[in-house]
């Protein structure tokens, strides 16, 4: 997407410690391929949300990977090329670990 990121993954470790070694990276990354002087490159905020159950994972990878065809920048998931559908190696997978229960009280900003 040209103006934002979906990832969907089983951290391991704090998911700030994630989102801000993907955003420094690309930040640098972006700014030197597009001759940028300014200091931020991604805003400060990122959107979680936690996954309860395997269908919930499978319906948000399916959100995400519909995104660009919703947006019209693909015909096809698979004709975006940064998809994981479009590089079938990187396809994402359930994770196997235990899901909180459907009544927990975790923030959902989704």
């Amino acid at each position: 997407m040209p103006n934002h990121v979906h990832i969907l993954i089983s951290p391991k470790i704090p998911l700030s410690r994630i989102t801000n070694g993907i955003k420094g990276v690309t930040s640098r990354s972006a700014k030197s391929i597009l001759a940028l002087q300014q200091k931020h490159f991604w805003q400060d905020e990122s959107f979680d949300h936690w996954v309860r159950s395997p269908e919930q994972f499978d319906t948000i990878r399916a959100y995400i990977e519909n995104n660009p065809v919703k947006a019209g920048l693909a015909a096809h998931p698979e004709d975006w090329p940064w998809s994981s559908v479009a590089q079938p190696l990187l396809a994402v997978q359930p994770p196997t670990p235990h899901y909180p229960a459907a009544n927990s009280h975790i923030d959902d900003r989704t």
